[in-house]
């Protein structure tokens, strides 16, 4: 101690800090704290419905707040970075740690490939909207057969137009419940749920059921193609208790099949959801619903309460989780961790879903559209699945088609059918004024091909040896109107946007190539280099078939690589 110039009174002894007055980091505000109290009521405070309580603050105040954040982590007893990383995440969710909350209406307009071709890009930029209004990109909506698509505040408004947006805009109206399908009376009397329960009765097997579906040549029809029999008895054969979880994130640009069969006959779906949970002894089950389908997030919640008043799901628990607004979580061990309530960054693998998914436990992971066929496989036998076909293959494939055709849509083909053949049997032809140029056989990951390859079967193992798959049957019809290089650089951005960010050659590698491909002319060498390195090294499928769309142009439409970049 200093004798000559000593302490002040009060002052601790040397080697000594005072005592902070408040804890480290943020306070809880009580005011907050009551916010989310009333909003949460009675709901358990479980890590897993995180996203769950996250989406009811943000649907009340139209964003989140730190306060809202801090006093939700205090409430769930979770630590406050928890919270925020899983918030961050996910694109719906606007988190504003300070400064005004964002306007009170937001205009999400769609600017992947099918949008951006009906002009979503001219949308863009002249929309005046005034300061109450947001207007933000946002990637494919599941609609593309109405392109352009816009969302104000989630309820979509179809084909868009300035003067519609501006309307919906100042209408400001909230997601509702969808009415014009099958419903739980109608779908009875026409002989609905009768499997269910000979399956719940006792006159069916599980075996006998597994058979059927294996004979019938069924296939995971969100884009994988995995056996779905086979799968079953997987899951069946690893130690109890195991779970189920249905996977309705369709967000693969191009791909809007889930929505139509759950907007025409939900109730298809879930007899199907119901047998797989039976066949495999799941007591619960999670449907893991994309946020950009409000209004069947809505019906989907009462036809469900009228299934279980009705008993039909005494041998299961039915959970309905909703997306965020993240395409990797269409990736099922990314789907997995967000049901969990964290962030969607998928596993490495081993081991597998089917052994180590859900909570730990085996897990059957399987895509509405393969459910909802279920029970008309087992009803009518697997003749008349496998009696259809074309070109050697077995069975019929749902195929959602949009861009430069007369009649956008899901259209229900045999398997083996050609894009050519889907363009003039199925889509009324080429829009007038379009001569077909190429085409996607796959959504934005599945490649590029020219019409000069238009007759190959677009079917499961036909495309590979060209670099393309069919993926989840988005096949999205290209003219002499699209520019190649134009139509892969809004194919990479989009995966540039989604990246999850956990491995460095999908995160670097999208954004590296995103920049490359908007200069010019391309450096083929250094771009198919950038490829390979994300192709072989990154966790997931996204960052490995990210390339595939960049490669086919190169291959495929060398032409176009001396043109300057276009665009719509």
């Amino acid at each position: 101690m200093n004798i000559q110039n000593p302490p002040k009174p009060g002052t601790p002894p040397t080697g000594r800090r005072r005592p902070p007055r408040t804890p480290k980091g943020r306070q809880v505000d009580l005011q907050a704290l009551e916010e989310v109290q009333a909003l949460l009521t009675d709901k358990p405070r479980r890590r897993d419905l995180l996203i769950e309580h996250l989406h009811l603050i943000q649907d009340k105040y139209g964003h989140l707040s730190a306060a809202h954040l801090t006093a939700l982590a205090a409430e769930m007893r979770m630590a406050l970075t928890e919270v925020y990383e899983v918030a961050t995440f996910y694109s719906h969710f606007d988190v504003i740690k300070e400064g005004p909350p964002p306007p009170p209406v937001t205009v999400r307009i769609c600017d992947s490939l099918s949008c951006a071709m009906a002009g979503s890009e001219r949308l863009l930029e002249g929309l005046k909207l005034g300061a109450e209004v947001r207007v933000v990109r946002a990637p494919c909506m599941g609609a593309c057969d109405q392109a352009p698509v816009a969302a104000i505040n989630h309820v979509q408004v179809k084909r868009a137009a300035a003067d519609t947006i501006a309307a919906a805009a100042k209408a400001n109206e909230h997601p509702h419940a969808w009415h014009s399908h099958v419903g739980f009376d109608a779908y009875q009397q026409a002989g609905g749920y009768k499997l269910l329960r000979d399956c719940i009765s006792g006159k069916r097997t599980r075996d006998d059921i597994i058979k059927i579906v294996s004979d019938a040549g069924l296939r995971g029809l969100g884009g994988a193609g995995f056996p779905t029999g086979r799968k079953w008895s997987l899951v069946r054969a690893e130690p109890a208790p195991r779970l189920m979880a249905v996977n309705g994130d369709e967000g693969e640009p191009g791909t809007f099949k889930d929505r139509f069969y759950l907007e025409q006959d939900p109730h298809r779906f879930l007899e199907g959801m119901l047998i797989g949970a039976w066949v495999i002894e799941a007591p619960d089950v999670y449907i893991y619903l994309r946020d950009e389908y409000p209004e069947i997030r809505l019906m989907l919640l009462d036809e469900i309460a009228k299934v279980e008043q009705a008993g039909l799901a005494a041998h299961t628990r039915i959970h309905l989780r909703r997306g965020a607004g993240a395409y990797i979580c269409g990736e099922e061990s990314a789907m997995i961790e967000s049901i969990e309530g964290k962030r969607g960054l998928p596993r490495h693998r081993p081991p597998y879903v089917a052994q180590v998914g859900l909570f730990g436990r085996p897990t059957l992971e399987n895509n509405v559209e393969t459910l909802f066929w279920i029970r008309d496989i087992v009803e009518k036998g697997p003749e008349w699945m496998t009696s259809q076909g074309r070109r050697e293959r077995k069975g019929f494939r749902s195929f959602s088609v949009s861009g430069r055709v007369k009649k956008p849509g899901v259209v229900m083909a045999p398997a083996g059918v050609s894009a050519r053949e889907l363009i003039d049997e199925f889509c009324g032809g080429m829009q007038d004024g379009h001569t077909f140029k190429g085409y996607l056989p796959g959504g934005a990951s599945g490649g590029i091909l020219p019409a000069s390859m238009a007759d190959i079967p677009l079917d499961f193992g036909t495309l590979e040896q060209y670099g393309c798959f069919v993926g989840s049957h988005a096949v999205v019809i290209l003219s002499d109107k699209d520019d190649m290089k134009a139509v892969a650089l809004n194919l990479m951005k989009f995966f540039e946007d989604e990246s999850c960010g956990q491995c460095t050659p999908c995160r670097v590698g999208t954004e590296k190539a995103v920049k490359l491909m908007a200069q010019g002319p391309w450096n083929e060498g250094l771009l198919t280099e950038l490829s390979t390195a994300m192709r072989d090294a990154s966790i997931c499928g996204l960052g490995q078939a990210a390339p595939n769309p960049l490669l086919c142009v190169l291959k495929y439409f060398p032409d176009e690589l001396k043109k300057p970049l276009g665009g719509w």
